[in-house]
């Protein structure tokens, strides 16, 4: 038997699979998460995994979940972050989830959900904030994280994407460093992410997930401004298909 989540993402697409396979991919959800989830389909099945064999349980999770037709379950994003998160963290843990387009915040305590918090509609706290600043210093984004680390932060302290990418426009048109301006950016986002982070009593066990999950100089930025310590992940970004994926298992053997 095999067990499939499906994180339909803003920006990445995560599949994990666990039971008689055990494998795990991402692809770029693209303009449309109804073409993504057929490529998905199709690379499941060249793996071995037949989603509509009954064999197969499949759960989908994230921003596209409709579009995941051929679903045994669908099952929101906090849910399947939490059941995720539990996975590599424990009973008692927060999550601290960078996405695309959002940022989540969820307190598990004896292994279930006891609170959460995310971001508002603007992405100037996510990951789609770090890929447009990358793409305006004609950087990829390990580049920007790489150049962070030996810079001195410069201040940018707008709170919505299109006014901070202009502070970076400016930086860049009086002649700032690269190095300079990205320590900037990605302390503009650890901040935003800690803002939030700080609504809620946080655990002493603390996880980031997502697509930032694995840096440990981001993880380092956001310990600082949170005063407690913030644990990279190394596959961080599958929690919400990993728990997806579990849950699924967890349903059909109910």
């Amino acid at each position: 038997m095999n067990y499939v989540g499906i994180d339909i993402g803003s920006t990445a697409s995560k599949v994990a699979v666990i039971g008689d396979k055990e494998l795990q991919f991402v692809l770029p959800t693209g303009w449309s998460s109804k073409e993504t989830t057929l490529l998905i389909k199709e690379k499941l099945l060249a793996e071995g995994v037949d989603v509509m064999s009954d064999e197969t349980k499949v759960a989908a999770t994230g921003y596209g979940r409709i579009a995941v037709d051929f679903a045994d379950y669908v099952i929101t994003e906090i849910t399947c972050h939490a059941r995720g998160g539990r996975q590599m963290a424990g009973d008692n843990c927060t999550i601290i989830d960078v996405g695309g387009q959002d940022t989540k915040v969820i307190l598990v305590e004896n292994g279930t959900v006891q609170d959460f918090l995310m971001n508002d509609k603007c992405s100037a706290g996510t990951g789609k904030f770090l890929e447009i600043m990358a793409n305006r210093l004609g950087i990829t984004l390990q580049e920007l994280f790489d150049m962070a680390e030996s810079g001195t932060v410069l201040p940018i302290s707008s709170l919505c994407t299109v006014f901070a990418e202009s502070e970076v426009i400016n930086y860049i048109g009086v002649g700032k460093n690269r190095e300079d301006i990205a320590a900037g950016v990605v302390d503009s986002v650890a901040s935003k992410v800690a803002q939030l982070s700080q609504k809620k009593a946080l655990s002493d066990k603390i996880i980031l997930t997502g697509g930032l999950s694995h840096s440990t100089y981001f993880t380092r930025i956001l310990s600082a401004k949170i005063r407690k310590t913030v644990e990279p992940t190394e596959n961080g970004r599958y929690a919400g298909a990993l728990g997806a994926a579990l849950l699924a298992k967890e349903k059909k053997n109910k």
